[in-house]
């Protein structure tokens, strides 16, 4: 392993080359800006460092307010652990500058084995009553009374931030399991079952996982055939062959049995998220379970946006009206923030107290602004901290729309980081970095890098784990923060480059996949069709109609039949 030049500052150690901070084997994860000015002080310890040295060095070429070092010091403070009125790293010299008083030495050392650092919880203020509600529900399932929970609410209101706040409250007591599946709009509604196998899968690849994974042979072996990951290849043709013919109402008896056997060991939550693209039989099997009466310590809790199912006949619609009727499931609608809100947001956000004076006075244009959307709040905000102006931010003509504003925070980043983002977002909400780097014809490995400096950064990624192909492909998985960066992102491409990028995922993943190719077929149909390769694309909505037939899904078997008979109509005889 190549040595890599390092300042050391017990506990902590300074990556010059790859601009990273460390304390042990953590990574500590800062803002560009941030680390230049925790840079310039280490290099000049122990010397009076003024203001204007630091935005000379750090903002050369930007003008910006000389509240700018401040927020960045009161940044740097909070992740050293380090007290303004009793330093032990960074000094301050009132009306003057800064001085680093830690010994600091220089040492060529071998470069640390990375340890993936927790995605750090956002920021959520004023859904204390909602987090009440939602606590309450689960404290009647755990008592034995199923519960179906919908947290609803436009684009941007903080949906998943508050239910990530609710589940990871439970997962640090250990009260519950947790299985985690997304709707995916691309292809979603056309994939039978999908968020229910994503999270039973992720549930059966846990360390208790074989718990799962014998229940689901006893009690629901037409699903264990669906889920590879968690069976040979052996066990999976037996699994099949024995579950040939399989029916609609089989499907949904043996899962809906399967939850509750799962609840019976011990708590079990089922997060299924974006509804408002899912498709018909999950909806229909989260119906069955809501009407079920007997006991069971199980909360499926959903999210969707309201707007979503204002537009045709949306299937949840109807069966969320039904379920409520009957008392059969409970919606929380999420508010807007109010301008109180907006500045308790400000506070947490800037600790430092005169940064927070800086940015406290604007919280009545903040909100002004954004009415109270908090995806819009934190990208204005990220702007006008990237702008350097916080004394007259309040003069800074920000744009009006949430779009708007993500795409200027866009334009903020380099031209290959937006290369790089522009084919994630045709890649889809979640995707492999090698995905990326096919669609780039670039090594995986610049993909990677790239991706993991923006999701240290909290810009518009979050990693999310590691991905693997059956063809031995192992990289590096990302998601969009939130769908609108994918779809901004998405947008912004031209057509052209959209349809020469969906090609080379596609072709890339067919060969990953291979004679397992028909697993994602409706993720490569939807490429291959929005690719204009209308032979392939037929190919797999060919494959996914038969895949979800064989699932008794017949309503996306249908959906997928009728695709591929439209686009072969469109084929020369």
């Amino acid at each position: 392993m190549r040595p890599e030049l390092h300042c050391v500052f017990p506990p902590f150690r300074l990556d010059l080359a790859n601009e990273q901070l460390w304390r042990g084997s953590d990574e500590i994860r800062l803002r560009g800006k941030t680390f230049a000015v925790l840079r310039f002080l280490v290099g000049h310890p122990g010397q009076l460092v003024t203001k204007a040295a630091l935005l000379d060095a750090v903002w050369a070429e930007t003008a910006v307010s000389d509240t700018m070092p401040t927020i960045c010091v009161g940044e740097l403070r909070k992740v050293l652990g380090d007290q303004a009125k009793t330093p032990s790293f960074i000094e301050t010299v009132h009306g003057r500058g800064y001085r680093f008083i830690a010994n600091v030495t220089t040492a060529a050392v071998a470069a640390p084995t990375i340890k993936q650092s927790p995605v750090p919880a956002p920021i959520m203020v004023g859904r204390e009553e909602e987090l009440a509600q939602i606590r309450g529900w689960f404290a009647k399932a755990c008592a034995g009374t199923r519960q179906v929970v919908f947290v609803s609410g436009e684009p941007g209101i903080g949906k998943t931030t508050f239910v990530r706040a609710f589940l990871d409250a439970i997962a640090r007591d250990g009260a519950a399991r947790i299985g985690r599946g997304q709707c995916i709009e691309q292809y979603g509604s056309g994939e039978p079952y999908m968020p229910v196998l994503e999270a039973l899968t992720r549930l059966g690849q846990e360390p208790e996982g074989e718990r799962l994974r014998e229940i689901l042979r006893r009690v629901a072996p037409t699903w264990l055939a669906q889920m590879p990951s968690l069976v040979t290849a052996e066990d999976r043709a037996r699994l099949q062959s024995e579950t040939q013919g399989v029916t609609r109402q089989r499907m949904l008896r043996e899962m809906t049995e399967a939850i509750e056997a799962m609840a019976a060991d011990a708590p079990l939550i089922l997060l299924l998220e974006d509804l408002h693209w899912s498709d018909f039989s999950t909806l229909e099997l989260l119906a069955r379970i809501a009407r079920r009466t007997e006991a069971a310590r199980l909360m499926v809790l959903g999210t969707y946006r309201p707007v979503a199912m204002l537009v045709g006949e949306h299937p949840l619609r109807a069966m969320k009206e039904e379920l409520e009727l009957h008392q059969q499931c409970v919606d929380l609608r999420l508010k807007l923030l109010s301008e109180a809100r907006v500045a308790d947001y400000l506070s947490l956000r800037f600790s430092d107290g005169e940064a927070a004076r800086s940015f406290g006075g604007l919280a009545p244009v903040i909100h002004q602004r954004t009415e109270g959307n908090p995806l819009f709040m934190v990208n204005v905000v990220d702007y006008l901290v990237a702008q350097g102006s916080t004394l007259e931010a309040s003069r800074i003509e920000t744009p009006r729309g949430i779009r708007q504003m993500i795409e200027r925070n866009l334009e903020r980043l380099g031209a290959d980081e937006q290369a790089i983002l522009q084919s994630a977002s045709v890649a889809g909400v979640g995707f492999s970095a090698a995905a990326v780097a096919a669609a780039l014809e670039r090594p995986v490995n610049e993909v990677e890098t790239c991706c993991a400096s923006l999701s240290r950064r909290e810009q518009f990624l979050a990693a999310a784990g590691d991905s693997s192909w059956p063809d031995g492909t192992v990289a590096a998985s990302f998601r969009f923060q939130h769908v609108l960066y994918r779809d901004v992102l998405y947008e912004r491409t031209p057509a052209g480059r959209r349809i020469e990028l969906h090609q080379r995922i596609a072709a890339r993943e067919e060969t990953a996949y291979g004679e397992r190719a028909g697993e994602i077929a409706a993720e490569l149909a939807d490429h291959y069709s929005r690719a204009n390769d209308n032979p392939k694309a037929v190919k797999y909505f060919q494959l996914a109609g038969e895949r979800a037939a064989a699932r008794g899904a017949l309503v996306e078997a249908a959906r997928h039949y009728v695709r591929a008979l439209e686009l072969l109509n469109e084929l020369p005889d």
